[in-house]
């Protein structure tokens, strides 16, 4: 009845004088949640009369890039609005619509700080959080149980605990068991994982948001040389050649004690096949000295408006709808995709789907951002002449303190060309 109601109000808005025209406009989506976006562009058509016809991304999300990089140095009005990466934010933004009066401020406020810091560039407000992912450390609850240990709250007692863990399972039998897996493979998700090294441990993100090259400092050679005598000790040498999935696969199989990766890995962890149901733990981040935050690296979605819509206002009412609280919620008990929302870390339903939320809201606050908007169109340049020198300091190829200073000369270049 109530959907009946709502479609006659609807009809109704497009022919009484006086009254708005119901419009149609155009977004992206992604493949994994097309069926949600879905949901929601029927969601508020019963709110609004309006309609949104979804186009579904590639697979591969970059490889949406080239086509956004189309649509919009031609200024076509054919996409209203448009999924973005949180690194995309910066590429982009000098055409995505200012949403700071488009968006009410209560909305706004309701987001994480630094999740919607994020999309706060050169002054404008460029974008609206979906949903959020940040760095977290998974570990065996039951092995650290068995030997009497705490959840370490830095990196040193990580090391030592992971290594005290590991020899004695090897010792008990279990000769592939390692202290800890993460991420050191060239690539992307090096980047992620090294700035999470270095920013906890006072060594900033890279690029600061005023432009300053920040990479070449005390705290950042101390972490990552910290992080070179992990590989062989507690760590296996092939991580250097490990992505999330390598990684995961180790831990799933019960063959390591502590695991750096994705939220995502909670469900995987619990998944039929998988050798440690219920025997996970997940924390934020372990810091590299006492008083600095826990930097899980920040990956949240974001929706925004193409500065060549037509129908910018009803665009930006689209975006205000399915990145708010209803529709965030929705998402989480549906999909399990981790909300921006603060308040919704709260939420009993939301905890029954995601429940290690609830004791991990300050890594999702704490989050460190990727240099992405302040490098925009040179940032795949400056994340890749960072993780490219982070590996090979890590693989005992070059030298700690010489390499960041190149590097440091290398990227003041670098970003000039953004």
């Amino acid at each position: 009845m109530l959907k009946k109601s709502l479609a006659v109000i609807a009809l109704l808005a497009g022919v009484s004088g006086g009254v708005a025209k119901a419009e149609t406009i155009s977004a992206f989506c992604a493949p994994t949640e097309f069926e949600l976006c879905t949901n929601v562009a029927k969601a508020w058509h019963e709110k609004t009369g309006n309609e949104v016809k979804i186009n579904k991304m590639p697979a591969q999300l970059d490889d949406a890039i080239p086509i956004y990089q189309q649509l919009l140095a031609s200024k076509s009005a054919d996409v209203d609005v448009l999924f973005l990466d949180v690194i995309w934010l910066g590429m982009f933004k000098n055409n995505l619509l200012d949403l700071t009066t488009m968006i009410p401020k209560e909305d706004q406020d309701k987001h994480f700080a630094s999740t919607l810091g994020a999309a706060k560039l050169d002054g404008k407000l460029v974008a609206m959080p979906a949903y959020m992912d940040v760095g977290l450390m998974f570990y065996r609850k039951d092995l650290l149980e068995k030997y009497g240990k705490q959840p370490p709250k830095t990196w040193e007692e990580l090391a030592a605990t992971a290594k005290e863990i590991q020899d004695k399972e090897r010792d008990a039998g279990n000769k592939g068991m390692w202290g800890y897996v993460w991420q050191a493979k060239s690539y992307e998700g090096l980047t992620c994982d090294a700035i999470e090294l270095i920013a906890s441990n006072g060594g900033g993100t890279i690029i600061s948001n005023d432009g300053k090259v920040t990479i070449n400092n005390p705290q950042a050679v101390q972490a990552l040389d910290r992080a070179k005598g992990w590989i062989g000790t507690i760590t296996p040498e092939g991580v250097l050649g490990y992505d999330e999935e390598a990684s995961r696969a180790i831990f799933e199989a019960g063959n390591a004690v502590f695991h750096r990766n994705w939220p995502y890995v909670w469900g995987t962890s619990h998944a039929a096949g998988s050798a440690i149901v219920d025997k996970v733990g997940v924390m934020p981040l372990p810091v590299g000295k006492a008083g600095e935050k826990s930097s899980g690296c920040l990956g949240p979605m974001y929706y925004g408006v193409s500065k060549f819509s037509t129908k910018q206002k009803v665009a930006a009412d689209f975006v205000d709808f399915i990145t708010g609280t209803d529709m965030q919620k929705m998402r989480a008990v549906q999909s399990a995709f981790n909300p921006s929302i603060q308040s919704l870390y709260n939420d009993p339903e939301v905890l029954a789907k995601i429940p290690f939320l609830k004791d991990n809201q300050q890594a999702f606050a704490d989050s460190a951002v990727r240099p992405s908007g302040y490098t925009g169109t040179s940032y795949n340049r400056v994340s890749q002449a960072f993780y490219r020198a982070v590996h090979d300091i890590l693989s005992g190829s070059a030298n700690t303190e010489s390499t960041l200073k190149s590097l440091a000369s290398r990227l003041e270049k670098l970003k000039e060309s953004r």
